[in-house]
């Protein structure tokens, strides 16, 4: 069933508006443009149902704004802090642009910093490793379509958008007996390669066969789509919820779980942090965080590993290789080989006494070697 299209909208101010959101989405993708013109729309609408008499831009004062943000908060069901935050964020772009091209800087007083709540701490939602155990068994013993595919988003750590925009050929082998997936342009315009091991290279497999028998032409896609990703990717929130709900696991699951359940597995293996952001994909540290799960347990092996086999910044020093020469040469190729090693002994220490204690009885080496040079090779 097809999606009615939205009736037509028209306000006195949407030309004006409509010209400030191209402007600032000339280089944006079209999902970005999309959500400003949900802003915009939603913004006109009010002021056309509560103050219909706001038809130039001279006539919008405060009180629009805050009445707007007023009626955010009534909404049933009620907005997300996000979606709220995301709101004005736009609009307030919007009239900033607006207060440039119109010469109206008041425009870009009406939206200001302290009306634009805090983010909403969002804290890791790993799946239990009951739930995982349950889920991870079901997806195998079923073996379908949704099955391998949850499967693919748990030990790749995908999102479930990307996943469904992967294409045929993503599977890669960057040298004998390893594999990578190459993972699209995602959510935020990034693309990446993920290496997996065998069992995620036979999920790909698995999924091509299955494309193999679907009766829709070639698209060159892994998943095949009936109408369109969104489609695609509901009907796999279906799936995750019908498994849930036979398992009688919490049906609030969400496939965003799997991705948190991933990283939360990688850090715990001893994958460094920055790799987890480029498997993840982040480009920021602060987002990784949101995603891992760091309890107690993590804390207490960690410091325990520390304390057992402590890890330093620099390096202990090596001496290095020198030939044994019988002699005046022997003597002065040990001198220069301790004096090498007191050097880079004492670049790792803090600056203070012992480093300079250090550094003057290297300056007597380097006189003793100049006295050995001057004796005759005996």
């Amino acid at each position: 069933m097809s999606r009615r299209r939205p009736p037509p909208f028209e306000h006195p101010l949407l030309p004006a508006f409509a010209r400030a959101v191209d402007s600032l989405t000339t280089a944006l993708s079209s999902g970005t443009a999309r959500a400003y013109n949900i802003t915009v729309r939603q913004f006109l609408g009010y002021l056309a149902a509560h103050h219909p008499e706001v038809n130039r831009l001279a006539l919008l004062d405060r009180d629009h704004i805050l009445g707007w943000m007023a009626a955010m908060r009534t909404k049933k069901p009620p907005l997300a802090t996000s979606t709220c935050i995301g709101h004005l964020i736009l609009l307030r772009c919007v009239f900033n642009e607006l207060a440039c091209s119109n010469q109206r800087f008041e425009l870009a007083r009406l939206i200001r910093r302290e009306d634009i709540p805090r983010t909403p701490q969002r804290l890791p939602r790993p799946l239990t490793a009951e739930q995982d155990q349950l889920l991870q068994q079901e997806f195998q013993r079923r073996n379908d379509l949704g099955g391998n595919v949850f499967l693919l988003l748990r030990h790749t750590g995908m999102r479930i958008g990307e996943c469904a925009d992967l294409t045929f050929d993503c599977l890669c082998s960057p040298r004998p007996g390893t594999w990578a997936i190459q993972v699209p342009l995602g959510k935020l315009q990034t693309e990446r390669m993920v290496p997996v091991d065998a069992f995620a290279r036979d999920l790909i497999h698995r999924l091509r066969f299955f494309r193999s028998l679907d009766p829709r032409p070639p698209d060159k896609r892994l998943l095949a789509r009936y109408s369109s990703k969104n489609a695609l990717v509901h009907q796999l929130r279906d799936y995750l919820h019908q498994v849930c709900f036979a398992l009688d696991l919490s049906t609030a699951i969400v496939p965003h779980q799997f991705r948190h359940t991933y990283a939360t597995e990688m850090l715990r293996s001893g994958v460094s942090f920055p790799v987890l952001m480029k498997l993840l994909g982040h480009v920021d540290p602060e987002m990784t965080m949101r995603y891992v799960d760091v309890s107690l347990t993590d804390l207490e092996r960690e410091f325990q590993l520390a304390r057992s086999q402590p890890r330093h910044l620099i390096p202990q020093p090596k001496l290095p290789p020198t030939a044994l020469h019988p002699g005046i040469q022997g003597v002065t190729d040990a001198l220069i080989a301790t004096q090498h090693f007191m050097q880079m002994f004492r670049r790792s220490l803090p600056i203070g006494n012992a480093q300079a204690q250090l550094e003057r009885l290297s300056n007597r080496l380097s006189k003793i070697l100049a006295q050995i040079k001057r004796l005759p090779n005996t």
